[in-house]
């Protein structure tokens, strides 16, 4: 079998560490894993801290014009809009994703009721994952949150489509250290897990496979999902509920 061409995908990484750079991301660090799989697969791939980029919070999509002197939101947006898959990095804080990756779902719903050139909300037809880390419980709780939210304004979430370590429950290394306290660790926590290993890969691939199907057939028909032709009138074979 050919191996498929995944050269003509971009990818968008946004990591919603809540440290600045040039700070150390546990995050980042298994945010590349995934990036280099699609780097050597030619995908064009970018990446960027939300906390760098002077983000307003608000559900508007320029937030300059709500009372904030600034708003990197616009021009993040191009990037994102501008990529066929979204991967979104968080740390576990409380068993949560962070507050920075709450402020990126809140900005990304405020976008979603621009169209695209087929009348269908503007994320159709993009793909979405997450990359989780942290030293308790809550891989699982947090993607759920994240991927919802990505699919309820319109991204596509192919199968495994996230991944994430955790240390043990409590203080402790996390992923990629190689000291803890005063003691060098045997090799960077997480390396080794072949569990986050296999995890990580597999939802690479799944993404990056689902968005080349989609780029490739022109994303999704707009036969019962254009929001300008229903506001338009049309209603396709719908028929209202009867009294």
């Amino acid at each position: 079998m050919s191996s498929p061409d995944f050269s003509t995908l971009r990818a968008l990484y946004i990591n919603c560490t809540l440290k600045k750079s040039p700070q150390h991301s546990h995050t980042a660090t298994l945010m590349d894993v995934s990036k280099g799989i699609m780097e050597r697969e030619g995908v064009e791939v970018d990446s960027v801290r939300l906390v760098d980029l002077d983000i307003a919070t608000g559900i508007y999509p320029d937030m300059t014009e709500h009372g904030w002197e600034k708003d990197g939101w616009p021009a993040l947006f191009e990037k994102i809009k501008a990529a066929d898959i979204l991967v979104v990095g968080t740390p576990i804080w409380l068993g949560e994703k962070s507050s920075v990756a709450q402020q990126l779902i809140e900005r990304l719903y405020a976008m979603s009721a621009k169209t695209n050139s087929k009348g269908q909300y503007i994320y159709y037809g993009k793909v979405g994952g997450c990359v989780v880390t942290g030293n308790e419980d809550g891989v699982k709780h947090c993607a759920m949150g994240i991927q919802y939210a990505l699919q309820h304004v319109g991204y596509s979430i192919p199968p495994q489509a996230d991944c994430g370590w955790l240390g043990e429950i409590g203080p402790g290394p996390s992923y990629g250290d190689k000291k803890w306290q005063d003691e060098s660790l045997e090799e960077p926590a997480g390396f080794g897990s072949g569990f986050t290993n296999k995890n990580t890969t597999f939802m690479t691939y799944n993404l990056m496979h689902l968005a080349a199907l989609l780029k490739a057939n022109g994303g999704y028909g707009n036969r019962g999902n254009s929001s300008k032709a229903w506001a338009d009138g049309e209603r396709w074979s719908f028929e209202p509920p009867k009294a």
